[in-house]
């Protein structure tokens, strides 16, 4: 009986010969980044991802700074500086002058003494100074208003100077007070209108008529009568609530 020759044994594979050890080993490859997360609706799980923090960053200084008339600039850091975390400005800006229009000729209403506030604010101002405020003046007194005398921009503080209760609006750049309107220019026969002592019955009309438009203008508009803390300005802020018509005015 014959014997079946046995199947022939496959050969090892080869085996590849050792590295140098002279040789440097190879760099693992870079990572790759990671693809930007999808909205999380789509997903249903997680929080939706934030917008680039610099997406919007400067976007309203870059606005105001490019509107001819406007001199603003940077804050002084000490004006600033504060380890309060509930003091925080967003986009501080120092306020020399907003432009108006005067007709068809450019002017401005210069801010005595300059202030810091937060950008969002200075723009604000800006729209209620050219949309109201010059209106006014020129329908009270056939002038334009040439300058505030300001006070109260940026202040780390509580409301009202109160050594405890709700943080002032001014301690985060977005309230600002006005003492006194400066109608014309004086070597022109130019006056004040003072929020705390109008001169005559149409001074008072025309601070009255202030209040009244800053309500639609601001969030908050307090002024002499409100209380003993605003005797002798108006209160300007632009305080977040729950509505965005929601105005508190006094």
């Amino acid at each position: 009986m014959s014997v079946a020759a046995a199947a022939p044994r496959p050969m090892p594979a080869p085996v590849p010969p050792a590295r140098p050890a002279d040789l440097a080993r190879p760099q693992p490859p870079a990572a790759t980044p990671a693809a930007p997360q999808q909205d999380s609706k789509r997903q249903g799980e997680g929080a939706p991802p934030a917008a680039p923090a610099t997406a919007t960053e400067g976007a309203c200084l870059r606005a105001l700074g490019a509107v001819s008339g406007n001199r603003i600039r940077p804050p002084e850091p000490k004006l600033i500086a504060t380890s309060d975390p509930a003091c925080q400005i967003v986009e501080p800006v120092t306020v020399e002058a907003l432009a108006v229009r005067n007709g068809d000729a450019p002017g401005q209403i210069t801010f005595e003494p300059p202030v810091t506030i937060g950008c969002e604010l200075a723009r604000g101002l800006a729209d209620w100074l050219e949309g109201s405020l010059q209106p006014l003046a020129r329908g009270y007194f056939g002038r334009d208003l040439s300058r505030l005398r300001v006070g109260g921009g940026y202040e780390c503080r509580r409301r009202n100077r109160q050594s405890a209760g709700p943080i002032s609006e001014h301690a985060t750049g977005r309230a600002l007070d006005i003492f006194a309107f400066s109608i014309g220019e004086p070597k022109a026969g130019g006056f004040d209108v003072v929020v705390e002592k109008p001169a005559g019955l149409l001074q008072a009309r025309f601070v009255q008529a202030i209040r009244h438009s800053a309500c639609g203008a601001f969030s908050t508009a307090l002024g002499p009568g409100s209380d003993a803390a605003h005797a002798n300005h108006v209160h300007l802020d632009i305080q977040a609530r729950r509505s965005a018509s929601t105005r508190f005015c006094q």
